[in-house]
C-alpha cells in the first residue's frame, strides 16, 4: 500500500483531484464520440477508436501537468497506456462474457472500469500533491 511519507499539499491534492475528475467527465462522456464509444468495443477494428480515446485522455492529463507541475508531463504516458488497458480489458471481458446492458455483470464491469480511471487519477493528483510541497 502507499502511502506518501512527509508533508503533502491538500490544496494541490484536492485541486488536482477536482481536475482530473472533470477531466474523466469530458474526456470519456463528453468528448467521447459515438464512433470511439462502440468501435473500441469491437473486437476486430478496436485499434483505433480505442487510439483515439485515450490520446483524448492523454491529452487532458498533459494540460492538467502543464497547469500544476510541467515536471510531471509524463504522465500523459502513464495515463495513455494505463486507461487504454483498463478500457480494453473491460472490452474482452464483456465481449468473452457476452455481457449486455440488461444484465448486472454489465454494469459490476462499467463501474470497475470508472473506479480504476479515478484510482488511477488518484495516484497522479497524489503525485501532483508531493511535488508540490517539495518545489516549495
Amino acid at each position: 500500500m502507499f502511502i506518501p511519507t512527509g508533508s503533502i499539499s491538500a490544496n494541490a491534492l484536492i485541486l488536482g483531484m477536482a481536475l482530473f475528475i472533470i477531466k474523466q467527465l469530458f474526456a470519456d462522456y463528453i468528448f467521447q464520440t459515438t464512433w470511439m464509444a462502440l468501435g473500441k468495443d469491437d473486437q476486430k477494428t478496436w485499434f483505433a477508436p480505442l487510439l483515439a480515446h485515450v490520446s483524448i485522455h492523454a491529452m487532458g492529463t498533459l494540460i492538467i501537468c502543464l497547469f500544476l507541475n510541467a515536471a510531471l508531463f509524463w504522465l500523459a504516458l502513464v495515463d495513455f497506456v494505463v486507461h487504454g488497458t483498463i478500457d480494453r480489458s473491460k472490452s474482452w471481458i464483456q465481449a468473452r462474457y457476452k455481457l449486455t446492458a440488461t444484465q448486472g455483470h454489465f454494469w459490476w464491469l462499467l463501474g470497475t472500469d470508472q473506479t480504476l480511471h479515478h484510482l488511477t487519477h488518484l495516484a497522479f493528483a497524489i503525485a501532483l500533491a508531493v511535488t508540490a510541497v517539495s518545489s516549495t
